[in-house]
Order: C-alpha cells, then sequence, then structure tokens
C-alpha cells in the first residue's frame, strides 16, 4: 500500500525583507530583482532558528492530520541549515514534539530534500518499517549567505514546511531521484577545513557560493525530465494533474518548465513572491500554501519536484 499526505503545516520567520529594504543596503533595485526572479520579499529569522521553525511546521503538520506525536514511527528533516552538526535537527524535533516511538534523521539534498525525504517515507511504509512519517523541509539560509554578494543574497530566505504521510489506499504513485556530483562545483558551500594537531587552519566558515546560470541550465533541463518520468511511471498525463508544485527558485525556471512540459501556468502555483527560495523548505511551505488555501481536493492529481546543490533533483506524482 502506498504512503499519502494526509496534513501539512508552515512557519516563517516573523521578520520579512523587501526588496526596497535591499536597496537601501546594497547596490540592488527591485526592478532588477523582480525583472530576472520574480521575487518580492524574503524572511529572516531573527529570534528563529531551523529547530524551532521546523517544530512550529510539525505541530500544524499534525493538527491539519489529526495525528498526534505518539503515532509518529519516523521523522526526517531536509536540510542543509542545522543548528547544530549533532544532534541531528530531526532528533531534536523528536525532542520538542515528544515523538518518543519514532526514529529520527537528516538529509542533506539541498533543495531536493523534501523529494528525497518522502521517497525514504514511502520505502519505509511500503516495506512495513513504519505506518506513519513526519516530513520536514527546514532551512535558515540567511546564515550561510554573504549579504555582500548582491547577486545571491537577494534569493533566499528562510522558512520550514512539513508533510504527514500514513499508508493508505492511494497516495504517491511514483518517484523519481537522481544526482550529478561531478557538477556539484556550481552550487556549494564549504564546511569548516580540517584544524587540529597536526593542521592548523582557519575556522572561519565559508559562504555558499552560486554559478546561476549553470543552475539555470540544470534546473530547465532535469525537471521537466524527471516530472515525465514520473508521470510515465505513474502511467498518466500531465493533462491529468491538477497542479505542479515545483521548487521556488526563479519565477523564469518555473516558466521555462511550464512550456516544455506544455501545460499552463495556472497550474503551476507560486510562492516566491513572498518568500525568495527557501531550499528545502520551499516545496512543502509551498504545498502547505496551496492546501490551506483550498485549491486541493480529494483525489487531485498532483506532482512534486525539487532540484538543487548536489546536484540533486527530484519528482513524484500522488494522488491528494
Amino acid at each position: 500500500m502506498p504512503a499519502r499526505i494526509v496534513g501539512t503545516g508552515s512557519c516563517l520567520p516573523v521578520r520579512a525583507v523587501s526588496n526596497q529594504e535591499l536597496e537601501k543596503i546594497m547596490d540592488t533595485t527591485d526592478e532588477w530583482i523582480r525583472s530576472r526572479t520574480g521575487i518580492c520579499k524574503r524572511h529572516i529569522a531573527v529570534e528563529e532558528t531551523t529547530t524551532s521553525m521546523a517544530v512550529e511546521a510539525a505541530k500544524k503538520a499534525m493538527e491539519n492530520a489529526g495525528t498526534e506525536a505518539k503515532e509518529l514511527d519516523l521523522i526526517i528533516v531536509g536540510t542543509v541549515s542545522g543548528d547544530m552538526c549533532f544532534p541531528s535537527t530531526a532528533c531534536q524535533v523528536q525532542a520538542e514534539i515528544g515523538a518518543e516511538h519514532a526514529i529520527a534523521f537528516d538529509i542533506n539534498a539541498a533543495c531536493a530534500g523534501f523529494l528525497y525525504g518522502l521517497a525514504v517515507a514511502d520505502a519505509y511504509i511500503k516495506t512495513g518499517m513504519a505506518q506513519t512519517a513526519l516530513i520536514i523541509g527546514a532551512e535558515t539560509l540567511s546564515k550561510m549567505i554573504d549579504w555582500k554578494d548582491r547577486s545571491t543574497c537577494v534569493l533566499f530566505g528562510d522558512g520550514a514546511g512539513a508533510a504527514v504521510v500514513k499508508k493508505d489506499e492511494v497516495g504517491i504513485e511514483s518517484l523519481v531521484q537522481g544526482a550529478d556530483g561531478a557538477k556539484g562545483s556550481v552550487l556549494n558551500c564549504h564546511n569548516r577545513p580540517v584544524n587540529n594537531l597536526f593542521v592548523k587552519n582557519s575556522v572561519e566558515l565559508d559562504f555558499a557560493h552560486m554559478n546561476g546560470q549553470e543552475v539555470y541550465k540544470f534546473a530547465i533541463r532535469t525537471v521537466p525530465e524527471a516530472v515525465f518520468k514520473a508521470l510515465d511511471k505513474a502511467g498518466t498525463e500531465p493533462d491529468n494533474v491538477n497542479y505542479f508544485l515545483l521548487h521556488q527558485a526563479n519565477i523564469r525556471i518555473i516558466e521555462s518548465i511550464a512550456k516544455k512540459i506544455g501545460q499552463p501556468i495556472e497550474k503551476f502555483p507560486t510562492n516566491l513572491q513572498k518568500c525568495g527560495n527557501i531550499s528545502a523548505g520551499s516545496v512543502p511551505v509551498l504545498l502547505d500554501n496551496v492546501n490551506r488555501e483550498g485549491k486541493l481536493r480529494r483525489g487531485d492529481k498532483i506532482a512534486l519536484a525539487g532540484f538543487g546543490a548536489g546536484l540533486t533533483w527530484g519528482a513524484a506524482v500522488l494522488t491528494w
């Protein structure tokens, strides 16, 4: 029996930063940012942390699903910006919500993290290792961005999204995943270097680096292919899909993908205008937005797709 998403939740930091506010602190303009990315504002953590946002999103998802923490068998958090190297963000979430029966671990697949987590949960459920899972994508990217790099810092925001997944008669119909580590250098961030008794290096942390053109080319080539593969595995056609919920990186990428899939842009909801790129949090936050806006009806066909650093990508077709 497949896994089915039965509840969603999300959390964004209170502090919203508009393009106009960025104009005052760096050499950029609202028009430049909007015309190239579609982003108008993003939410930036001040008092929030990756864990606190993950916990809030988790609680909302469980409430939406009518599920209690004691029912959870599995907690997976997709993140590249956890508050600690260890314990994992998932273990911290487990402690905060009191999910004492759940196993918990993190996945680092960047912007595809939620799709990777969904695939793992689906496998656990299909093999009988779990009945109920909580999948979270949570990021505090603002602490990893060079705020002097105007070409990159304007793109990203912080936040978390979550989904409760349970064994059901219908649900996830197909999953596609991929990775191309050979091209991983186009989007990277170094961890602290070796610094021990025998090697002396600075412990200053690096910032994220991105080759925007290469990421753009990767996205518009890979995502349509992944979506078509997922649709083929599910035995359905693009016309049968009610909504395509894509990683919210850039409005131009989404528009290009819509054209390649041959579907109207109205089937591609967006929230990047107010959220920016939240990496692993992007797809689940959008999913929660669409769910709470009442756009999703039971039985709807949904396609999800994420892509990002690694390079990694994933796609899923499911029945709501």
